[in-house]
């Protein structure tokens, strides 16, 4: 955890966030969720290149800009929630791509996002409220 955080530091930031949107891989039935959950597409990536006009915000592949793809095989975004860290105002070189999404099987350390097991955050989306904050650190 950091209360100084800058991208690439592997760093989850120190704060209250809100969580304010999702995704969900469409392999299934949508989560049920108090926020807007978008089917992840193929195309989509979450810009980390703090240069870019696009830093800490969803884009569509292929992009000139250094980003995360949101369609991955290994199962970590199957279920990606958003969380306001770095989003209004977004400060470049402060961190991006902030989520709660699903853990690894051996819990190994994210990049600086909150990682659960995939059956615990569906659980825990049914439970929460559209206002409801994360509290790190």
């Amino acid at each position: 955890m950091s209360r100084h955080k800058i991208e690439g530091d592997l760093a989850s930031p120190v704060g209250r966030f809100r969580l304010i949107e999702g995704f969900f891989r469409p392999t299934g039935a949508r989560p049920a969720a108090p926020w807007l959950l978008r089917p992840i597409k193929a195309t989509d990536g979450w810009c980390d290149d703090p240069q870019s006009a696009n830093y800490n915000r969803l884009l569509t592949l292929p992009s000139r800009d250094n980003c995360e793809k949101l369609w991955r095989n290994d199962g970590l975004y199957d279920l990606v929630i958003v969380l306001d860290y770095n989003l209004w105002p977004r400060r470049k070189g402060k961190g991006s791509a902030i989520f709660l999404h699903c853990a690894r099987p051996d819990f190994a350390p994210t990049a600086g996002c909150i990682g659960l097991r995939p059956a615990d955050l569906r659980k825990l989306l049914l439970r929460l409220a559209k206002k409801a904050v994360v509290i790190v650190g």
